[in-house]
């Protein structure tokens, strides 16, 4: 079977009158957990433009609880796991300045709960990429804020050594 085009979607979209576009976006989310979220964050960040960034701040906040930092491996896996489920809620947004904040985020907590102390490679690596990360998003951020967020960069920068 051959998917029609976005284009062709988008036509056939514009038929529809609100009460089928409500029927269809609901079936949608009940298809899975990603459309889900996705369809809450677009409805509800029009009133509160915190929520998202305060939600994922939660989720990652109990992550790094319950993660287990015994050794090293244990760690690293959690790591892993814990920037699985970032990049997930990352892709629900495309505000640079909340991925910016979030990814931040993340690599604070890193730091806080120790992670870093094991100088394992991976968990390294993960935290350089992350931090990569964030230099080309601000790259693409007016000159201000670019200014703001630089300066926390090199913090980040200054942690991990």
């Amino acid at each position: 079977m051959k998917i029609g085009s976005l284009a062709e979607i988008k036509k056939e979209l514009a038929f529809l009158d609100t009460k089928e576009l409500s029927v269809l976006l609901l079936d949608l989310a009940k298809f899975s957990t990603d459309n889900k979220a996705y369809l809450y964050f677009k409805l509800f960040e029009r009133e509160n433009p915190r929520l998202f960034v305060e939600l994922v701040q939660e989720e990652i906040d109990f992550e790094f609880e319950k993660a287990n930092t015994r050794n090293y491996h244990l760690a690293k896996k959690a790591a892993q796991g814990i920037r699985r489920k970032l990049n997930k809620s990352l892709k629900l947004t495309k505000d640079k300045e909340i991925l910016i904040e979030l990814i931040i985020y993340f690599c604070e907590k890193l730091k806080l709960y120790g992670f870093l102390e094991f100088r394992h490679p991976v968990i390294d690596n993960l935290y350089r990429v992350q931090v990569g990360k964030i230099e080309k998003l601000i790259s693409g951020l007016h000159e201000d804020l670019q200014y703001d967020y630089t300066e926390k960069v090199q913090e980040l920068k200054l942690m991990s050594k």
